[in-house]
């Protein structure tokens, strides 16, 4: 598979089938994924791979009760250890570089046949204390990753006239 394929594979997968994520793919998809690039190499991405049903379950409830959340094998919190730096651009490191990552789990994951789902609506202190995570360290998102139990649907997009400008922003 390539790049582009996975791109266009890719979809939020809300529904599980019951087969787990064998260890060393789940390695190999993470291993590959730390390569991505951050902000002066900073690398403060951090994440938490959760496996057991009763925490999934809390995090389900943390998650706005998404209950989706609970019946995905593999729920990852993904996390920063941060200095909180702030780029030229004004804008702060570790949110960006998070994003960066996580997007190549998902491209990465779509490789093994497996689906993901970028979680943003949680309430991140309950999700510190389900994982003891450290009051410093900021929860930036959750992702669910599973072998999709059915197709999900087709992607809308907007199209390339409406997202790019030429030399200068539109009147």
């Amino acid at each position: 598979m390539n790049v582009t394929d996975a791109v266009i594979q890719r979809r939020s997968v809300r529904a599980y089938s019951g087969r787990d994520i064998e260890e060393t793919v789940l390695k190999k998809i993470l291993d590959t994924a730390r390569l991505a690039p951050s902000a002066s190499n900073r690398q403060e991405w951090r994440f938490v791979a959760v496996r057991d049903n009763t925490k999934k379950m809390k995090l389900a409830e943390a998650a706005r009760n998404q209950q989706f959340v609970a019946g995905a094998p593999v729920v990852l919190a993904c996390c920063a250890v941060t200095d909180h730096h702030v780029m030229t651009c004004s804008q702060k490191c570790y949110p960006l570089d998070l994003a960066i990552i996580i997007d190549h789990i998902t491209l990465l994951a779509i490789e093994e046949g497996i689906g993901s789902c970028w979680i943003g609506a949680f309430y991140e202190e309950q999700v510190k204390k389900i994982l003891d995570i450290p009051e410093d360290v900021r929860v930036v998102e959750l992702l669910t990753l599973g072998y999709p139990a059915d197709s999900p649907k087709e992607k809308t997009r907007l199209s390339l006239s409406e997202i790019v400008f030429e030399e200068r922003w539109p009147k």
